[in-house]
């Protein structure tokens, strides 16, 4: 009988693919996935098959809604005789804890060229290597915790210190935006806490991309492991 694992083992799978239009490209993607090594047992199968369909996914995505406007860029350009453009579209990932049985990341595509202006897209997910399974983010705090609150009070002290300190800047009303904008799915593992994040331009300007705040384990937090909560 395999013994459950611990920590996994992942490499790159990497993938490129370019799409033109009257031979001219005008739109390229780029993508860079964890697979585990080796896959020699069911989880790490399940897992590598995860984000096989999640590279297929965001391809198929960048061909059915991000080259008909690549294309209509170009031939806008052509008739008016400006620099032809070319987009691109990439897909990264980076592992942010792997101990005890859990597994934890985030995903991050970006597109650049459209709309004069970048988009990050983040997906985070935490795994259990026991089970094969993504863990819930309610799986970390005690039942009737109110984890949630906890939470968005971690958020509100954190961009008060932030805004006081004059290092970032957050919409009008940002404790609304908060609540409205809150996706439980948003979150990963690192070695100092739980890190829960919110879209691009949800609760703060552009230039402060994808912002993120930790609540660090214990003393009413998060709690690990994962499976013993």
């Amino acid at each position: 009988m395999n013994e459950p694992l611990t920590q996994l083992h992942a490499e790159a799978m990497t993938a490129e693919r370019e799409w033109t239009v009257e031979e001219i490209p005008v739109l390229s993607a780029s993508i860079s996935l964890p697979e585990p090594v080796p896959a020699a047992d069911k989880v790490s199968r399940r897992i590598r098959r995860y984000y096989q369909l999640q590279c297929r996914s965001f391809l198929r995505y960048c061909e059915t809604y991000l080259l008909p406007a690549a294309a209509e860029e170009y031939r806008a350009a052509l008739a008016a005789s400006l620099p032809l453009p070319h987009f691109r579209a990439e897909l990264t990932y980076q592992v942010t804890y792997n101990d005890g049985g859990l597994w934890s990341l985030y995903t991050q595509s970006r597109e650049s060229g459209f709309s004069g202006r970048p988009t990050l897209l983040r997906h985070g997910d935490t795994w259990d290597l026991t089970s094969g399974y993504p863990v819930p983010l309610s799986a970390f705090f005690p039942r009737r915790s109110g984890w949630k609150r906890r939470l968005m009070e971690a958020a509100e002290a954190e961009i008060q210190r932030q805004e006081t300190a004059g290092i970032s800047r957050y919409h009008e009303g940002v404790r609304r935006l908060l609540r409205r904008h809150f996706n439980p799915q948003n979150f990963y593992l690192t070695a100092e806490g739980l890190s829960f994040f919110y879209p691009m331009y949800a609760i703060a300007p552009a230039m402060e991309g994808i912002p993120v705040f930790t609540l660090p384990y214990g003393q009413g937090g998060p709690a690990l492991p994962a499976r013993d909560a």
